[in-house]
């Protein structure tokens, strides 16, 4: 996709994390495992917090987040995209979202090390980070999940 100027990007940006926290609140309604049910609520709360980054966009927002590295088990490496489907299993809906969290990944990897302002380079290497944790909690809860079932 190309962008024609930087607020195209915050605009895809937002867009997308709002288009995140919908699907989060979606999956969080028809989830009948409380345990998942808590956790993509939560999911959807940090995506607004993202939505609310982006447009609230100011060196003071983002000073105080430390970069660190986040593990990646790579197993949403070897998915395939899929579409949502109300009263897909659980694992499937955890596939979907690890996914979404790659492709979110990526974006902001991609403009961190496209953009010449440091501040903006910050914000999209916080973003990534953030959406590198949402990652790892899927692929540590699908684990989990396979692992009850015995698989």
């Amino acid at each position: 996709m190309r962008f024609e100027s930087f607020e195209d990007i915050m605009r895809y940006a937002i867009d997308k994390e709002i288009e995140a926290a919908v699907f989060y609140e979606e999956a969080s309604k028809k989830e009948k495992y409380s345990g998942a049910k808590e956790v993509f609520e939560s999911f959807a709360k940090e995506e607004r917090k993202h939505q609310d980054m982006l447009e609230n966009f100011s060196k003071e927002n983002i000073d105080h987040y430390r970069i660190e590295t986040i593990p990646d088990l790579k197993r949403s490496d070897y998915l395939v995209d899929i579409e949502y489907e109300p009263g897909m299993p659980y694992s499937d809906i955890l596939r979907l979202a690890m996914k979404r969290e790659e492709n979110a990944l990526k974006f902001y990897n991609d403009f961190s090390e496209k953009t010449g302002t440091p501040d903006h380079k910050r914000l999209f290497q916080i973003l990534a980070q953030e959406e590198s944790k949402h990652k790892l909690m899927l692929e540590t809860l699908l684990d989990d999940y396979l692992a009850e079932l015995g698989d």
